[in-house]
């Protein structure tokens, strides 16, 4: 297997077949590329592990922090057909990305990245890297390692925005357990939004999570209970000390 670096060549000129409003369309690569700066990541396949629990979510993740460093879209690209790619991206936090397929592999081999994973009973599929396009030029390229098996460790999306800015700062995330009604869950919910962290919010009293479960996480089973990039805070009351602001009454 020989890989090759292709930073300052054209992307390939290939016709996309996609599924678009529950249609077959023609997407052409100029309509991706030409006038603009585009983040590819392409992976070996739809719904397998590493490319459904990391790399795909990480570029969704940061999406907003690539487009403030001149991004205008992010491509994850996939050999596999496009009801393959549709139904997948419709199962994954994908609402900021670009799903393509590359049905017939032809990107990807102009791309020089197809290869042949019959081993796994994939066929030829692509290797896993990433790019930087713009206006149709590849400006760098990330390709994983020539390893057995399916290596990933440049072609994610925290190395693509170190590139296109190094100083560039990372997204908090919180979790936030609540309960509907609850009126201290929506205030803390709203100094979330105020300060713009981005939350998963989960509904407590179902067979699945109950207030067991959070007393068994926190020693406490009031709601709501929030953590912000893996760190406990609390109730409400602790995230408005948390962000320096009065405590809700």
């Amino acid at each position: 297997m020989e890989l090759s670096n292709r930073e300052g060549q054209e992307v390939p000129q290939v016709t996309f077949k996609q599924r678009r409003n529950g249609q077959l369309v023609d997407v052409e690569s100029k309509d991706i590329f030409a006038n603009r700066t585009v983040v590819v990541f392409a992976l070996p396949g739809a719904y397998t592990p590493t490319c459904s629990s990391t790399h795909l979510p990480r570029y969704n993740e940061l999406a907003d922090k690539l487009f403030a460093n001149g991004v205008d879209e992010i491509v994850c690209l996939s050999v596999n057909d496009p009801f393959v790619m549709e139904a997948w991206g419709e199962h994954q936090e994908a609402s900021n990305l670009t799903l393509i397929a590359d049905g017939n592999g032809e990107f990807t081999e102009g791309m020089g990245m197809l290869v042949d994973k019959s081993d796994l009973g994939f066929g030829r599929r692509s290797w896993r890297y990433s790019m930087l396009v713009k206006n149709g030029r590849i400006e760098k390229m990330f390709i994983e390692p020539e390893k057995p098996g399916d290596p990933f460790e440049v072609s994610d999306a925290d190395t693509m925005l170190d590139h296109l800015n190094p100083s560039a700062g990372r997204p908090s995330f919180a979790t936030v357990f609540s309960k509907p009604g609850c009126p201290y869950c929506a205030r803390a919910k709203q100094m979330l939004v105020d300060h713009h962290i981005a939350y998963e919010d989960i509904s407590i009293g179902n067979r699945d999570i109950t207030t067991r479960s959070v007393r068994a996480m926190t020693g406490n089973a009031t709601v709501p209970q929030v953590w912000i990039d893996g760190k406990h805070i609390g109730g409400a009351e602790e995230v408005a000390a948390h962000f320096g602001e009065k405590a809700p009454v």
